[in-house]
C-alpha cells in the first residue's frame, strides 16, 4: 500500500495548544528572561525565543518529540521569527 507523505504542518505543529504560562506571575519571569538574554546576547549571534516548540528530531510519522521551554538559546544561530525551532533545519 503506498502511503502519502504527512506534511510538515501535520508532523511538527508550531501550537501545542497549551497555554504560554499558568499563571500571570509564571508569564512575567518567561517575557522578563526572554528580553534580558535577548539584551544580554544583542552583540552574538544567537536565536533567542520563549514558550516556542523545539523539535529536536526529523521523523517520518506523528508523534514528533517535542519541548516548549520557557526560554531558549540557540547560539550561531540568527534572531528572527519562526514559528517552531526545527533543529534539523538549523544547521
Amino acid at each position: 500500500m503506498v502511503q502519502t507523505p504527512l506534511s510538515p504542518d501535520i508532523l511538527y505543529p508550531d501550537s501545542d495548544g497549551l497555554p504560554m504560562a499558568e499563571n500571570t506571575e509564571q508569564y512575567e519571569w518567561i517575557v522578563r528572561l526572554v528580553t534580558n538574554l535577548k539584551h544580554l546576547l544583542k552583540d552574538e549571534e544567537a536565536f533567542v525565543a520563549g514558550d516556542l516548540l523545539w523539535y529536536p528530531v526529523q521523523v517520518d510519522a506523528p508523534p514528533a518529540p517535542c519541548q516548549a521551554p520557557d526560554a531558549m538559546v540557540a547560539f550561531g544561530r540568527p534572531p528572527g521569527y519562526r514559528g517552531s525551532y526545527r533543529q534539523w533545519e538549523e544547521d
